[in-house]
């Protein structure tokens, strides 16, 4: 069974000027989607490798293909860590924050320095690490799959192509306006039964 490019879980439009139609046209439906059918391909040419879901792959895999697979993991764990409509941290994700960041703006601006200040490509990340939130970074197509105890909350993506269109250089302000306006911190709260690994995931 082939991998597929997953449907967004909302309309292109809906997030107004934060993330423009265009952004959406060339992250999702042509740098997400190219993964995908390379993923594919990688995966026809190796007998050894089908029928193993794209978690399995990620695991297991090296180069090129574990490039290709984390890559279609950590775009579809994006798509679902944000939200067009506005939401907050509530319940038990809002007192872990508390606890381990002191208060909601603090983790904002902890995830908006890690994301800034992340060398090149890459992906800001929120996981869950022996039971405590933390804050942390993946260079390139490093994904939290890929690591033993990092079970993912959210993810923000800071290679350039998820904000030039929109913020051209100003990366900045990307994730200044993603992680003040558009994170859907219900997703994240999900997470926290250490699933989240799953949500992304798709059969072999």
């Amino acid at each position: 069974m082939a991998f597929v490019l997953p449907d967004l879980p909302y309309a292109k439009d809906a997030f107004g000027d934060i993330l423009s139609v265009e952004t959406f046209d060339f992250h999702h439906g042509k740098h997400h989607n190219a993964y995908v059918v390379k993923a594919n391909e990688l995966v026809a040419a190796d007998a050894s490798l089908q029928g193993k879901s794209l978690v399995e792959l990620i695991k297991l895999a090296k180069g090129g293909l574990f490039n290709q697979v984390g890559q279609i993991w950590n775009h579809t764990f994006y798509w679902q860590s944000l939200s067009p409509t506005k939401t907050a941290p509530t319940g038990e994700l809002l007192a872990k924050i508390e606890d381990a960041f002191g208060s909601v703006d603090a983790l904002i601006e902890k995830l908006k320095a890690e994301a800034v200040g992340h060398f090149a490509s890459g992906w800001a990340a929120l996981v869950l690490k022996d039971g405590k939130l933390e804050v942390t970074s993946y260079h390139d197509a490093d994904t939290p799959v890929a690591h033993e105890g990092h079970a993912p909350l959210l993810i923000v993506d800071v290679w350039e192509h998820a904000y030039y269109i929109d913020y051209r250089n100003l990366r900045p302000s990307y994730a200044d306006r993603i992680l003040k306006e558009a994170i859907n911190w219900d997703f994240a709260a999900l997470n926290l039964d250490g699933e989240g690994a799953d949500r992304a995931d798709q059969p072999g």
